[in-house]
């Protein structure tokens, strides 16, 4: 029999990888059984099933911190999405892990967010009778809403990552465990970024001590954490202890510099009042919601199926849709009334 381009790229990675990889032959697999493919492994596979997805382009009209920005400079959540896989890579690649499984669990790490960054994931956190997180609703974008409900059928090592990515127990894999790291690399250092385009701050805002340890600029950070994550992760992904603590204080920084800002802030109320009142609406009407979340009412309960549909929306989509809700339409005369 001829061996398959699959299986060369599987046999390569044995050959380059670090045997605290996770090898694409090795999977635990997919929830669903399916013939492998003839040139892709299954973790290529995810990643290209992830990138074609309708969740990840939405992404783009998602808000990252400044809710609608004006301007063409600021981050959006696709944006902050290609970081964060590009950072995850490097850092991947120094270490000999799975690069192809690093990027799949960057790149479908936040499809579940919802419109207006965390200030929608607050929204719906406070009236979904279950709670709302958005790395709980990424996995249920890749398990359950995409395809319409079948889901993308990820396999297990792409899904814990993507579960993973942000609070609670670690992924069972290092390349999730990379993701994770890489998720904060990013967000911290172009969130410093997007608030010194927006006058909120300076990099000389930041304290002289951080800036010693870490570097003076967003180049130069994420340089340093990269390398101390490559230069001290063996068994785990760690930074060196002056750098993380450093790393650690930086954060604390921006929460009072700009996450908490009320020049940040100042809409923020109007897009969780917005999203609630949405929720409400459809909670109450659930006949109003497209066909596929009013199956997902059915199966899984109203509260379920309204939260599904909001968290999809992009900003823009989320403000016409409570537009033709609840703001009056103008009246405009029609010729025949005079004929």
């Amino acid at each position: 029999m001829m061996i398959t381009v699959r299986e060369k790229t599987c046999a390569y990675e044995k050959q380059i990888l670090s045997l605290r990889a996770a090898f694409a032959d090795s999977s635990r697999g997919r929830r669903r059984e399916e013939e492998e493919c003839p040139v892709r492994t299954a973790f290529q596979r995810d990643r290209d099933r992830i990138i074609h997805c309708s969740s990840f382009r939405r992404l783009k009209h998602k808000t990252q911190v400044f809710l609608s920005p004006e301007g063409d400079h600021y981050r959006t959540r696709l944006t902050h999405t290609l970081e964060v896989s590009q950072i995850a890579r490097t850092i991947s690649g120094a270490l000999r892990l799975n690069g192809d499984l690093t990027e799949a669990i960057a790149l479908g790490h936040d499809l579940g967010h919802t419109p207006f960054g965390h200030a929608g994931e607050r929204a719906l956190n406070e009236v979904c009778p279950s709670g709302f997180k958005h790395y709980s609703q990424s996995l249920r974008v890749v398990d359950v809403l995409e395809k319409d409900g079948k889901g993308l059928n990820l396999t297990f090592e792409v899904r814990n990552g993507i579960e993973r990515h942000t609070n609670g127990e670690q992924a069972v894999t290092l390349e999730g465990r990379v993701v994770r790291l890489a998720d904060r690399v990013a967000y911290i250092n172009h969130d410093i970024e997007d608030a010194t385009v927006a006058g909120i701050m300076s990099e000389d805002d930041i304290p002289l001590a951080i800036r010693h340890e870490l570097g003076t600029s967003k180049s130069a950070r994420i340089n340093t954490l990269v390398m101390s994550c490559i230069e001290n992760s063996i068994d785990d992904i760690v930074l060196e202890k002056g750098i993380k603590e450093a790393f650690d204080e930086l954060h604390s920084f921006m929460f009072a510099k700009v996450y908490t800002n009320p020049a940040c802030k100042s809409e923020e109320k109007k897009a969780v009042d917005m999203i609630q009142r949405l929720y409400y609406h459809f909670a109450k009407k659930p006949e109003n919601l497209p066909a596929q979340f009013r199956g997902i009412a059915e199966r899984d309960g109203i509260g379920t199926a309204a939260c599904d549909f909001i968290a999809g929306m992009t900003d823009r989509y989320a403000v016409r849709i409570f537009n033709e809700l609840y703001i009056p339409k103008g009246w405009s005369k029609t010729d025949d009334l005079f004929i």
